[in-house]
């Protein structure tokens, strides 16, 4: 007998109508290659309007549900704000042995539950302040793609929805199916980042005007020398109150925001040039171009040929 694996796959306001469709016919192709090859599981998926969490009763019986799937959300008041109806249908899906996922922005409705609580998770990376200081309890991992905490999964992206899919195949069957449905898919099954996408975006509302000054002058001489206490001059503070008020504003100690400043610069020219990464490393300010691309590989997660390569 066919074991089944039940999703509901919720279709609300202004739902990413490929993912809500894609996800859907991706399972169905997962059924067809799981039943070629022998195995006895299969996917039913129901997609679930929200009409029918707000006014059908029998919706609650949490025990038909496997898999409960948040797919990408454009409207952000809707996500930011999602009905009580949706968030008890989560939280007590969840409490009945539901695997909860979230794909890009939908990771908001899911931490509205409380169940992302002194956990990880992510989404996209526009969003990261945003999620942040909406809910600061949730330990965010904004460079990853996806993160799978067994009963709890979430996805980065708008285009997330894929490696989410793929994720679910290889946990509620087995891996060498979601590697036969990448092959037909003709996608890439291989461990991805998101960090390997995203840009770095300072962001200078933070109302610290001392640490805007200090961003400033990061963004205008990124290509030279620029050491803490020059910093701590130029916002009239001692290295240790610059140090702290710094982090505080940015998210990020001094060093470590001048190192993104200069690696996302050197990510534009790796992209536009045809400079030679020595050639770049010089331009931002690293006279060791050893140094640079192991500071470029901490951040973006590629070496400078494997990001030429991929993006160029």
């Amino acid at each position: 007998m066919t074991n089944k694996i039940n999703i509901a796959l919720i279709d609300y306001p202004q739902a990413l109508q490929s993912a809500v469709h894609g996800l859907a016919e991706l399972f169905t192709m997962a059924n067809k290659i799981a039943k070629a090859q022998l195995f006895d599981s299969a996917f039913v998926v129901n997609t679930i309007q929200q009409k029918q969490i707000l006014t059908d009763p029998d919706i609650n019986n949490q025990q038909q549900f496997d898999l409960i799937i948040l797919p990408p959300n454009s409207n952000e008041d809707y996500f930011q704000q999602p009905p009580e109806e949706l968030i008890l249908l989560l939280k007590n899906a969840h409490q009945s042995g539901a695997i909860l996922c979230s794909a890009c922005a939908s990771a908001f409705t899911l931490a509205h539950t409380g169940l992302l609580d002194n956990r990880t998770a992510t989404t996209h990376w526009q969003l990261a302040e945003k999620f942040s200081t909406t809910f600061p309890q949730v330990k965010l991992n904004i460079e990853s793609l996806l993160i799978n905490d067994g009963d709890i999964i979430c996805a980065g992206g708008l285009m997330s929805w894929l490696d989410l899919g793929l994720e679910i195949v290889a946990q509620c069957m087995k891996p060498h199916i979601m590697r036969s449905l990448g092959k037909l898919l003709l996608v890439d099954t291989g461990k991805r980042e998101q960090r390997y996408y995203g840009s770095f975006t300072p962001f200078f509302n933070h109302g610290d005007k001392a640490i805007v000054n200090a961003q400033h002058h990061i963004q205008a001489n990124f290509h030279q020398p620029i050491s803490v206490g020059e910093l701590a001059k130029i916002a009239f503070m001692s290295e240790r109150t610059l140090l702290r008020h710094f982090t505080h504003a940015t998210s990020l100690k001094p060093m470590q925001y001048i190192q993104r400043v200069r690696v996302q610069k050197a990510c534009e020219l790796l992209e536009a040039s045809k400079q030679s990464f020595e050639q770049i490393s010089a331009s931002v300010g690293y006279d060791d171009v050893n140094s640079f691309r192991k500071v470029f590989i901490k951040v973006i997660g590629l070496s400078p040929s494997a990001f030429k390569a991929r993006f160029v």
